[in-house]
């Protein structure tokens, strides 16, 4: 055990999986995303993958003839959360604690790794086994745990082959989509006997060997493990409960057999009571993994003498949810559900992969939630917001109508809005052409001038060669529109 402990620290460089400040030194979308698209391979698997996923969601969707009804419903209910979040949230708190778990607030990632690292320490366990959580990649909790000697076990498949394969997610259900078996299996054998029990001996690529091998390499971890850490799906404010939803059975392993369980989850995913789920377990699975219901829906209200875990810690992370919410556009965002819907539609991601995105949230979400979390000073964040053709194919399958286009459109005005040389000139032009317009004879004496010279316009426009290399500029005619209706209409 000491000599795993010692390998998983040893990879800790910086650039770990769900290492926030990995992500942040990332290149700008521009420039990781035209790396990606040059790697055939990535983008053969992602075109694979996607179009599998969204064909299927597609016809999970058309069983349903009141889906509209319950997209709208969705949307409702996560608007009236949001509207009296701090209401619910302290229900939520009192519920919690009423059933025995204990409740955290965690106002950023910094403070929310401090707690729980804390409370792995307090058990005296130097080991945790995890169920998949975008909240602890958020704050790069497993970094933050190695760095106090504790090391954390993913056991999402996924997450595992991430993991094992010192990469990054780069898909909200599907981390390790980026890979083919092929790769996932020369990941398994040459790096699962560096962290626990080693791949079987001839491991093939077919997904039953790949699942079984994962299946073993876990196990112990599950059997050995006092700690587990999740996130949630739902948190219910009425009664304290909260919900896991997975395909694999690892979350009700890591959910159950430890004897102390702490879960990290936004502060929006919180909903006001039991019936509200009814929607929200119909819609998730259908947009997720195109299913009518997940396979695992795990449900846990504080602690029970006879069954599950002793001991309950919920930490609430904010970590920018607030000045979102304060954000009368930006706060749909917080409807999101994590399904994943947008990024399987989305014609940037299924050519630039995740990874280009430089966030745990890669995609049409990553592109408008990042930048309202972190900010837009980076120069990553500051292009997120332009990684997308504004087609609305984000918004026309996601399950609470999120109108990201709208969102990418209002973070664009407050990118512009900081300035920069190119903003800058866009600033003059508009003022400029402003002043022209409001000249009639100014304009007209242009157009002629314009017209006289066509044959010297250059095909590219100086400055703006990024718009105008794929774009062919149009036609100057051969004399001005209002000089032609003098002669042919006065």
């Amino acid at each position: 055990m000491k000599e795993e402990k010692a390998r998983a620290s040893a990879r800790v460089d910086g650039r770990g999986p769900g290492d926030g400040r990995a992500f942040i030194g990332m290149p700008a979308f521009p420039e990781a995303a035209a790396e990606a698209v040059g790697n055939d391979t990535l983008r053969a698997n992602l075109r694979h993958a996607t179009r599998t996923i969204r064909d299927k969601r597609a016809v999970a969707v058309a069983e349903l003839d009141d889906w509209a009804e319950l997209r709208e419903a969705g949307k409702q209910i996560k608007d009236r959360t949001l509207h009296r979040l701090d209401h619910y949230l302290v229900q939520l708190e009192e519920s919690v604690t009423a059933a025995g778990g204990t409740v955290h607030w965690a106002a950023d990632a910094a403070e929310a790794n401090r707690i729980v690292a804390d409370l792995v320490k307090a058990t005296g366990e130097s080991e945790v086994v995890k169920v998949k959580s975008m909240a602890t990649q958020e704050i790069g909790l497993n970094e933050a745990l190695e760095a106090e000697g504790i090391t954390a076990y993913e056991t999402d498949l996924a997450e595992l082959i991430v993991q094992l394969g010192e990469d990054r997610p780069s898909h909200i259900l599907v981390p390790a989509i980026h890979r083919n078996r092929g790769e996932i299996r020369d990941i398994f054998r040459s790096e699962m006997g560096k962290w626990g029990r080693p791949a079987p001996e001839g491991l093939g690529d077919s997904p039953a060997e790949l699942a079984e091998a994962a299946r073993l390499h876990l196990r112990e971890k599950f059997l050995r493990a006092k700690v587990g850490i999740s996130g949630a799906n739902f948190m219910v404010a009425e009664t304290g409960t909260l919900v896991v939803v997975e395909s694999e059975g690892n979350g009700r392993m890591c959910l159950t057999l430890p004897e102390t369980l702490i879960s990290v989850v936004g502060i929006e995913k919180v909903v006001p009571t039991w019936r509200d789920l009814e929607v929200f377990l119909q819609t998730l699975p259908r947009s997720s993994t195109a299913e009518r219901m997940n396979p695992y829906t795990s449900m846990w209200t504080g602690t029970s003498d006879d069954d599950g875990p002793s001991d309950f810690h919920l930490v609430l992370l904010d970590n920018g949810r607030t000045d979102v919410l304060a954000d009368e556009v930006g706060r749909q965002t917080l409807r999101c559900i994590r399904c994943s819907a947008c990024l399987n539609v989305c014609p940037v991601y299924e050519r630039a992969g995740g990874h280009a995105y430089g966030s745990v949230y890669p995609g049409p979400i990553g592109a408008v939630l990042t930048p309202q979390l972190r900010g837009t000073t980076s120069e990553i964040d500051a292009s997120l917001p332009y990684a997308s053709t504004l087609c609305g194919a984000c918004y026309d399958v996601c399950p609470v109508a999120i109108d990201i286009p709208e969102v990418l459109v209002h973070l664009r005005e407050k990118v512009a809005d900081r300035g920069g040389r190119g903003h800058r000139l866009e600033k003059a032009a508009v003022k400029a052409a402003g002043w022209v317009l409001d000249r009639p004879g100014v304009l007209a004496a242009g157009e002629r001038v314009a017209a006289r010279t066509r044959g010297l316009h250059p095909g590219r426009l100086p400055g703006a060669s990024g718009w105008t290399d794929s774009r062919d500029l149009p036609r100057m005619p051969a004399e001005p529109f209002r000089d032609w209706w003098r002669k042919n209409r006065s």
